[in-house]
């Protein structure tokens, strides 16, 4: 039994009359009624009563009918369904980021753009993760889509990156550091300062490297903290300067002033998915913050 000849019986059973429901599926009245002999042979007894002036359902029938009617409806919902998971408008997907992409508001209003255009997509945001943890947690299946900054180590052949904005860089330090009475900083005013920077990979200082050549082996005067906040409370407590984007500015930290860096280009920030991805929430949301 396919699902057409439940189509064409049901067809009948609700118009009662081989040419009315031939024409309304479309079909020869001969064709239709070869497909009923046939759902019949399958059942084994008679579905419809014929007679030259009507066509009645036999009990068989009406039984049948009704069973035809719930596997159509189920079988049209199974089509829907998967065709709005393919076109992006229902599901869930799972979002990971680093702070920056928070503080910026370049996530908050990626969120909002994507949920007014696919408003049943359930969206799932987890903690805050530092830039390698992001692409860890993309690997491993923990998450479909990372916010993190633009990194080397982020293969082109393993995950399709989306440009979102360039990460300006800033130095957080206490009220009381000698910096703090400059407007603006140079390379050269952070030159014999203790840099703390978020982790980007582990043992590298990306963001450090930045600011001053690292020794290959060494990151002597760098210290590396997984998190935004954890950065900035070491720079509140004096135990050096921190490096940290400009959107971080935002967050008042005990008596953390914020010193633009004139001379350093940060690095990028980028939305990330696994190559190849076919999930459509996934694509659709790629799609939207293009």
């Amino acid at each position: 039994m396919e699902l057409r000849h439940l189509r064409y019986f049901t067809a009948v059973a609700e118009e009662l009359h081989f040419g009315r429901a031939a024409a309304r599926l479309y079909v020869t009245q001969s064709t239709l009624s070869v497909q009923i002999q046939q759902l019949e042979a399958e059942i084994g007894g008679a579905l419809l009563a014929r007679s030259s002036r009507q066509v009645q359902l036999t009990e068989a029938g009406r039984l049948l009918y009704a069973e035809a009617c719930r596997t159509l409806d189920q079988a049209d919902r199974a089509l829907y369904v998967t065709r709005q998971s393919v076109l992006g408008e229902i599901g869930s997907i799972r979002i990971g980021f680093a702070g920056v992409a928070a503080f910026s508001g370049v996530l908050p209003a990626d969120l909002r753009t994507f949920h007014r255009a696919h408003p049943d997509v359930e969206i799932e945001i987890g903690e805050e993760l530092p830039p390698s943890g992001v692409v860890d947690e993309l690997r491993s299946g923990a998450i479909d889509l990372g916010y993190t900054h633009d990194m080397e180590s982020i293969s082109p052949d393993e995950f399709t990156r989306t440009f979102r904005k360039r990460i300006e860089l800033t130095a957080a330090l206490p009220a009381s550091h000698r910096l703090c009475a400059k407007d603006a900083l140079s390379k050269a005013d952070l030159d014999t300062e203790t840099l703390i920077v978020p982790a980007t990979d582990p043992g590298i200082a990306s963001i450090a490297e930045r600011i001053r050549p690292i020794a290959p082996g060494g990151s002597a005067g760098v210290r590396l903290v997984p998190t935004t906040l954890g950065v900035l409370t070491l720079a509140a407590a004096g135990m050096g300067v921190a490096i940290v984007p400009e959107d971080t500015s935002l967050i008042a930290l005990g008596d953390l002033v914020y010193r633009p860096i004139a001379d350093v280009t940060g690095p990028d920030m980028v939305v990330l998915h696994r190559r190849g991805e076919t999930f459509g929430p996934v694509l659709a949301f790629s799609a939207a913050i293009r």
